[in-house]
Parts: structure tokens; sequence; C-alpha cells
């Protein structure tokens, strides 16, 4: 059986009020896929991806993917270019960068995207 069920896609030039929207966007999804208690952690881990294209894509295109998962919901943003996030160790409180998504969701990661660039996704399961 296919682990994904439903998904929905956005191609986007973020701006600074991008993440806003598309928060309220997967918010909406995961309400009608009756998973509204992964809603606070799927929101703050896209809010933190949006915005870092808007911090350090040149450009600011991307490709928001969100996919149902059998276990909860799985969120990708792909952009064309090939810096990557820097996940800091736990025990570094201070740092400016990599922290985001390990306060608030179950696994994240970056893979290089076909074409050139990067997706960097997280996944929210279920309790």
């Amino acid at each position: 059986m296919n682990a994904y069920i439903s998904q929905w896609r956005l191609d986007l030039t973020a701006s600074a009020h991008s993440a806003r929207h598309v928060r309220r966007i997967v918010r909406s999804l995961l309400r009608e896929w009756e998973l509204a208690e992964l809603s606070d952690a799927a929101e703050l881990g896209v809010t933190e991806l949006v915005a870092n294209v808007v911090r350090h894509v040149p450009d600011r295109r991307c490709v928001v993917l969100v996919l149902r998962l059998e276990s909860g919901v799985r969120v990708e943003v792909a952009d064309g270019a090939s810096g990557l996030p820097c996940p800091v160790p736990e025990s570094d409180g201070e740092a400016e960068c990599g922290r985001g998504l390990d306060a608030v969701v179950g696994k994240w990661g970056v893979g290089p995207r076909s074409g050139g660039g990067k997706t960097v996704w997280f996944e929210c399961v279920k309790p």
C-alpha cells in the first residue's frame, strides 16, 4: 500500500508574507485530513522552511509540497539554491541556525533536487 494518501503542492516566489499564507493552508489541510493535532508543529516547521527561502535563496523561488502519510504528514520545500541548512548539535543552544526544525518536528532532512538545488523536508507523526 502506498504510504502517501493525499498531497498539496504550491510553486511560489516567497516573500515576507508567504509563510503566513502557507501556514493557513497547512492548517486547513490538516483539519481536512483529520490531523489537526499536528497543526502547531507543522505550521512552525513550514514557517521555518519558507523563511529560510526568503533569507537564503536569491530568486526566492520554491515548491512547497505537503503529503499526508498514514502516520502523519510530511512537508517538503524545494529550491534551486545549493546552500544547505546547518544542523547544530543539541548542546549548542546559542547557535543562530539549525535549531528551528529540531525543536518542533519528529525528524527532518535535506537532499539533492533533480536539476540542481535541494529539498528540505520534515515529518510530524500522530502521537
